[in-house]
């Protein structure tokens, strides 16, 4: 048999076969890694979306209208211009470098604040996804992005209550800025950015698996590197759902700092400065109860148990909050009032948001009905005999309502009260599962707490001087007794 050398046809026909066998193998591989990766599901991310609308309508119309309504008339547009435009301004800045700060990682200091790694949004798309609490569950990272992006937006507007009818509007604008830079962003950092699940239960699996002392060297290190990536409270244990800390203590502490260094509006403790419009309010404290289920059952990223028991228990703990601060006002005023009830169901609702995803349903409840009359004591006892002028009561319902909420979860979450438990990522082979120490958690809870109030108190300070050294806080005495919507704008609220 003569062996006769292959021709050029039959090396390109045989180079044609290789490529399509190779081309056969990567698709082959590529379908496989296709089929392992997590895909979003359609009712996740459609949920995801309604709530981050739900949240937005939080902030404009509902916390607008609220704040509005309890100024008085002359400031009513200049409420309504700040919160639209902070909530705009935020936006912005939440797109720009915002979440990036927030969550990505930030290397050696990661622990305290993320990089620039998806600053101008750089590798986030419609294809890149966020996980959730679950295993092997993610979701859009562009529904996640615009989902924390309002929570971003409401934190600093919850802020200028604080201080309503007596800050010019370029110097609301300005430290609103700042704060969200320096205070909102770090402190999101530290509270909620931690390592996906399955990354943490696939190290633990490793761990399990080694056989060698080096194996489980280098697995432990592995662990170790993925749980120790996260904020230093995260890292801590402190449990946060949906921002008792992020949101309603940060922006109470930098409220009741606000009122003190701005001052005393122009007339405060001599002249009536009642609410204009009460229905205005109502309308706002509907809005805001409406939209919170946005703000506390989204804050699960996904739609399945755990968002209803986040959405029911945002709804007692609503329910008693608001009875129980207009009976107990009944009782010791002589009347039942209609922004007693709004205010009640805004602490019910700050008090619920960082419990709202751990708590059973009968702790909300009895969250809700003790949160009034605390925060009912701080707006009117402890404000008159102290003397602030914290105009919306930022600080007595959102600083001491979150405190009061932050400090409960660390209880709630108990299994034995009803409470859903720690969730341990590294027991995969027990559903999860960790393990609840009351001593322990309260420790994580305070932890957060007094770290949240310093930093927010300490840097709000600062921010409140450079602003006021830069363009300056106040508007002229004549100004203000004008009042804002002429002074900053050159509109009125109303045309009488």
């Amino acid at each position: 048999m003569t062996f006769k050398r292959p021709s050029l046809k039959g090396f390109a026909i045989l180079a044609l076969g290789a490529l399509a066998l190779a081309g056969f193998a990567d698709h082959a591989l590529a379908q496989d890694a296709a089929a392992a990766a997590p895909v979003p599901n359609k009712g996740d991310t459609a949920w995801m979306l309604v709530c981050s609308a739900l949240v937005l309508m939080m902030s404009v119309p509902g916390l607008a209208l609220f704040y509005g309504g309890l100024v008085r008339t002359k400031n009513m547009l200049s409420v309504l211009t700040q919160v639209f435009a902070i909530v705009s301004m935020i936006g912005i800045a939440w797109t720009l470098y915002g979440y990036s700060l927030a969550f990505s990682d930030g290397g050696s200091l990661t622990s305290y604040i993320g990089g620039f790694g998806k600053a101008f949004m750089h590798g986030v798309d419609a294809t890149t996804t966020s996980t959730t609490f679950s295993n092997g569950v993610v979701i859009p990272e562009l529904a996640y992005f615009v989902f924390q992006m309002t929570f971003a937006m409401i934190t600093p507007a919850l802020i200028i209550g604080a201080f309503a009818e007596r800050i010019k509007f370029s110097a609301a604008l300005l430290f609103c800025l700042l704060w969200a830079t320096f205070v909102y962003f770090p402190v999101a950092h530290w509270v909620w950015y931690g390592a996906a699940p399955d990354d943490i239960a696939n190290a633990a699996k490793a761990l399990a698996a080694a056989t060698t002392d080096a194996a489980k060297a280098e697995a432990q290190a592995k662990l170790d590197a993925i749980t120790g990536a996260t904020g230093w409270l995260y890292a801590a244990g402190a449990l946060d759902f949906a921002g008792g800390t992020v949101v309603h203590i940060n922006a109470g502490i930098a409220g009741l700092v606000g009122a003190i260094i701005v001052g005393k509006r122009v007339g405060y403790g001599k002249e009536i400065m009642a609410p204009h419009s009460l229905t205005m309010t109502m309308i706002g404290a509907s809005l805001l109860w409406v939209g919170w289920f946005g703000f506390n059952a989204g804050s699960n990223l996904e739609a399945n148990g755990g968002t209803a028991l986040a959405f029911v228990n945002t709804m007692i703990a609503t329910a008693a909050a608001a009875f129980s601060w207009l009976m107990v006002e009944w009782i010791f005023k002589g009347k039942p009032s209609l922004l007693g009830i709004c205010s009640g169901a805004v602490a019910g609702l700050v008090a619920i948001t960082p419990a709202c995803g751990f708590s059973g349903l009968i702790g909300s409840l009895v969250l809700g009905l003790l949160v009034s009359p605390i925060c009912l004591f701080f707006v009117s006892a402890v404000k008159n005999a102290l003397g602030y002028d914290d105009a919306l009561d930022v600080f007595g319902v959102h600083c001491i309502g979150g405190i009061f909420g932050a400090l409960m979860t660390g209880i709630l979450v108990n299994p034995d009260l009803g409470g859903t438990g720690i969730v341990d990522y590294t027991n995969f082979a027990n559903n999860n599962a960790g393990t609840y120490d009351l001593v322990t958690q309260m420790i994580a809870q305070g932890k957060a707490v007094g770290a949240t109030l310093l930093w927010s108190g300490v840097i709000s300070a600062i921010l409140y001087k450079i602003v006021d050294i830069v363009i300056g806080l106040r508007p002229t005495v004549d100004e203000e007794r004008e009042g804002l919507d002429i002074s900053d704008h050159g509109e009125r609220a109303y045309n009488m």
